[in-house]
């Protein structure tokens, strides 16, 4: 289930206010590596897909993993930029959504318990009633096409051989 509209602001602003903290520095590139399918509000989704991609790291795209610049001179430059000149994250973007999510830190319940429970609720999934049953029949279905299939091989494998030996 995707983080809620509050809970994405408030990565949002973790990333964007706490980049300097050397003891969230490792959590920030954590949050980076995830896929933004996490965000449920597509404002935040398109505002945190410019961090992963501004503070993405410049490596061989083929042979190194993904690596971010998190702290310092280039995470500040990526963020005031956005601030400055909204439209680099969407043209539909206005100063005012990006200093909703951009620079403000998000206080002191985010902590590190908040951000283990974030990582969490960013990639659960609730489970659908009823459909353990339907994919249980569909299966046992498909298992036992695969076995006649099989089963028509070997037949008609052992036909050719007595075939070919005639």
């Amino acid at each position: 289930m995707p983080l809620e509209k509050e809970d994405g602001a408030k990565v949002l602003q973790l990333i964007t206010s706490r980049y300097n903290a050397r003891e969230w520095r490792k959590k920030i590139e954590k949050t980076l590596s995830l896929p933004p399918s996490g965000l449920k509000d597509e404002d935040q989704r398109k505002a945190f897909l410019y961090l992963k991609v501004g503070l993405q790291a410049y490596k061989s795209r083929r042979a190194d993993p993904p690596s971010w610049i998190v702290g310092g001179f280039a995470t500040k430059e990526v963020i005031d930029r956005a601030l400055f000149k909204p439209t680099v994250i969407d043209s539909s973007f206005t100063k005012d959504q990006v200093t909703e999510f951009f620079g403000e830190d998000p206080g002191s319940d985010v902590n590190e318990a908040w951000w283990e429970d974030m990582l969490v609720n960013w990639f659960e999934e609730p489970e659908e009633e009823g459909d353990d049953t339907s994919d249980a029949e569909s299966s046992e279905e498909s298992e036992s096409a695969a076995e006649d299939a099989e089963a028509a091989d070997s037949t008609e494998n052992s036909s050719r051989a007595k075939k070919t030996t005639i």
